[in-house]
């Protein structure tokens, strides 16, 4: 099963809880058992399992993210000024992969996804969402 998550961003980097959206459409699948992979279409985005109990590990990460690759000092800036996106993008990945157990994800109490903008805001960003069985 495969669907896709459009999802609008707000800032020039943040991240985007989507946990709830995969799971809904894990349920939907009717899987017990296998594998879900969550992707997201483009150079300048990135998946993320992190904690989401607290914002600060999100505002964390993104700062983090910031310091080691601060913006404007790379050679693509000369073609659209978004040479740090790629980098933070190519850093992070483009992708998660989390078992299916019992019809679940099976992610700890603490873990949630994330879809990381590093080139918003951002009309539309589309996340696929595969499924499969084991």
């Amino acid at each position: 099963m495969q669907k896709t998550i459009k999802i609008k961003t707000l800032a020039r980097e943040g991240l985007y809880d989507i946990t709830r959206r995969v799971e809904s459409i894990v349920s939907e699948s009717g899987i017990n058992a296998g594998m879900v992979n969550v992707y997201v279409r483009g150079a300048t985005a990135a998946i993320m399992i992190q904690e989401n109990w607290d914002e600060s590990v999100q505002s964390d990460v993104v700062n983090l993210l910031k310091k080691l690759i601060p913006r404007g000092v790379w050679q693509h800036d000369a073609q659209d000024g978004n040479g740090d996106s790629h980098l933070k993008a190519g850093i992070v990945g483009p992708q998660e992969t989390i078992p299916v157990m019992n019809g679940k994800m099976a992610l700890s109490t603490w873990q949630n996804i994330f879809l990381c903008e590093f080139d918003g805001p951002r009309d539309e960003r589309e996340v696929v969402v595969t499924i499969s069985r084991a």
